[in-house]
């Protein structure tokens, strides 16, 4: 906010201060502010008390079968899903994968190691082609949030808002096979009626994200369920379909996992 700060009442600042849950926030980052990577998501889970069951691990490829690949999975949470997933895809492959993320997440020491940081605004927003580029012109695997945003509840559902195509193209580019992951859970009701006014009325600011880490608070200690498919070939997304086609295609599989 820079000189805008003092324009600001206390106890507005005071309240996002607890819904952010800086103190508790600050206080884990403190305790592994020397821990990076993997080991670092790890953490996080036993902090979180996460809890997971895995469905499919056969499916995810052998580490030392020489190729690289596109993880791509829904985004119900915004915040454990993605520790979660990390924690599997970086324990199987010893660190050698890169999330496509929201800049904000490189801000966090432990984690930014294992981000390809992407702003959509401003100059870093017409940068974007170029980051998304690099990642897969990397020797590491990428793991994707197809829809950028978490989930949203529609008509009554909580699903994802349509994939980008993004995934299909590079991988296809990069003749890497993408493996398809669902994972399960949802936020609370708050967090989607906040959601639906912020989509509908302000759109240019993503009022909801402000929520997302007391819903990960909320989240503390929950089951959630990991289904991985076996991977599809880069091949099979040929020109029958436009690679947005593809994308939706790959998405409703992905919830039929």
């Amino acid at each position: 906010m820079g000189t805008k700060i003092k324009y600001v009442p206390n106890f507005a600042i005071n309240w996002l201060r607890r819904i952010a849950h800086e103190d508790e926030v600050n206080g884990f980052l403190w305790d592994n502010r020397e821990v990076y990577g993997t080991q670092w998501l790890e953490s996080c889970i036993k902090y979180l008390k996460i809890n997971l069951d895995v469905v499919g691990m056969e499916n995810l490829p052998d580490k030392n079968d020489g190729k690289l690949y596109t993880f791509v999975s829904n985004h119900p949470l915004g915040g454990q899903d993605g520790v979660a997933l990390g924690a599997i895809i970086g324990k199987r492959y010893d660190d050698n994968f890169r999330y496509l993320v929201n800049d904000l997440l490189m801000n966090l020491p432990g984690l930014k190691p294992l981000c390809i940081g992407i702003n959509t605004t401003g100059k870093k927003g017409r940068d974007f082609p170029q980051i998304v580029e690099a990642g897969f012109q990397s020797n590491n695997h990428i793991l994707m949030f197809p829809a950028g945003l978490n989930s949203r509840k529609i008509n009554g559902e909580i699903r994802d808002l349509p994939w980008k195509k993004t995934f299909i193209s590079k991988s296809v580019e990069y003749k890497r096979d993408v493996v398809p992951i669902h994972f399960s859970g949802r936020n609370s009701d708050r967090f989607y009626r906040i959601a639906h006014f912020s989509d509908k009325y302000i759109k240019k600011v993503n009022v909801a994200m402000l929520f997302l880490v007391d819903e990960m608070y909320r989240n503390v200690g929950k089951t959630f369920k990991i289904t991985i498919g076996k991977p599809i070939p880069w091949q099979t997304f040929d020109n029958s379909k436009t690679p947005t086609q593809w994308a939706e295609f790959v998405k409703q599989y992905v919830y039929k996992l």
